[in-house]
């Protein structure tokens, strides 16, 4: 057997992945350490890190100056494909550590978010859920969905399992990705005519310098009057501020959102007061199945690490 070379800390694991990271964080050549406590801050992690090559994180911000200040960390495996959200890897590779990051592992758990978002979206249910429980008998009428067009704000694996669902509930689909595409039951179009055209647009794209505020108070304008708009991706691909407005003026019916410019929501935010939005908190690709997937991919990516460790110490 061999000895173990490197230590590894999963810094903010909640209680659904710390169960999964128990049965599947476990290697010859990696001592892993589970944290617990998912609300773990930045300035913390200097010593939740101490000594270790290797940290996992699911959801907490790495702030350069503080990676700085983790003696001896080399590489990142952060829980998924948004790591700019919570860190610059740019910065930290200047540091000489490394971000790794995990695709795949829930497009079937997020694609059914953004369905649901938006089936709740079309049925206003959150409102009609609201009103109830305060003890009003509130009656809305819905948008029927069979025979309307979903647009698909960028197209991987995520938007491939919505197309997917949405084609089976009778619904057009139309997209738009930056790189030419094709797929069966889905017309790639220009971004313009999938605005115009769609009535509900969902957001599929990463986020980077590119991509922030895509969908621009311009793009927000150029949607179909009365629009449905869901986004699982991340927050600060859309003008947050622009979105409240149309929301506001009823230019957008409603927004199913599960990504936010900043999270936690605050309290009091003006995203809770609109009665035509539907909040779930970042939690679309939360399933047993994501999350064993998950922590398989990291997983691998640690063994890789180790692996080059070991190779570098034996060419040493």
């Amino acid at each position: 057997m061999r000895a173990i070379q490197l230590k590894a800390v999963f810094v903010d694991a909640n209680p659904t992945l710390a169960g999964a990271a128990e049965r599947l964080l476990r290697l010859e050549d990696v001592a892993f350490t589970i944290n617990r406590a998912p609300d773990i801050v930045s300035d913390e992690l200097p010593a939740a890190l101490s000594g270790a090559q290797i940290a996992i994180i699911d959801h907490t911000n790495l702030p350069t100056h503080i990676a700085r200040q983790c003696a001896g960390l080399r590489d990142v495996v952060f829980l998924g494909t948004g790591a700019r959200s919570y860190m610059n890897p740019d910065e930290l590779a200047e540091l000489g550590i490394v971000v790794h990051t995990i695709k795949g592992y829930g497009d079937t758990a997020v694609a059914e978010c953004a369905i649901a978002l938006m089936w709740a979206a079309a049925r206003d249910l959150s409102a009609m859920d609201r009103g109830i429980r305060a003890g009003q008998w509130l009656r809305t009428d819905a948008l029927q969905l069979t025979g309307r067009t979903i647009g698909l704000v960028g197209f991987g694996g995520i938007a491939a399992e919505v197309a997917r669902l949405a084609s089976g509930s009778g619904m057009r689909v139309l997209a738009w990705n930056r790189e030419a595409k094709e797929h069966a039951a889905v017309t790639f179009v220009r971004i313009e005519t999938l605005l115009a055209e769609s009535d509900v647009v969902s957001i599929h794209l990463a986020l980077n310098d590119e991509t922030k505020n895509f969908l621009s108070r311009e793009r927000i304008a150029a949607m179909r009057p009365g629009a449905i708009l869901i986004n699982t991706a991340r927050g600060a691909l859309v003008d947050e501020d622009a979105m409240i407005d149309a929301l506001r003026a009823g230019r957008l019916r409603h927004a199913g959102l599960d990504v936010f410019a900043v999270e936690p929501l605050p309290p009091g935010h003006p995203l809770t007061l609109l009665p035509n939005v539907t909040l779930s908190a970042h939690s679309a690709f939360r399933t047993p199945e994501a999350s064993e997937n998950l922590l398989r991919a990291a997983v691998a990516h640690c063994s890789a690490i180790a692996m080059r460790a070991t190779d570098a110490s034996a060419g040493g």
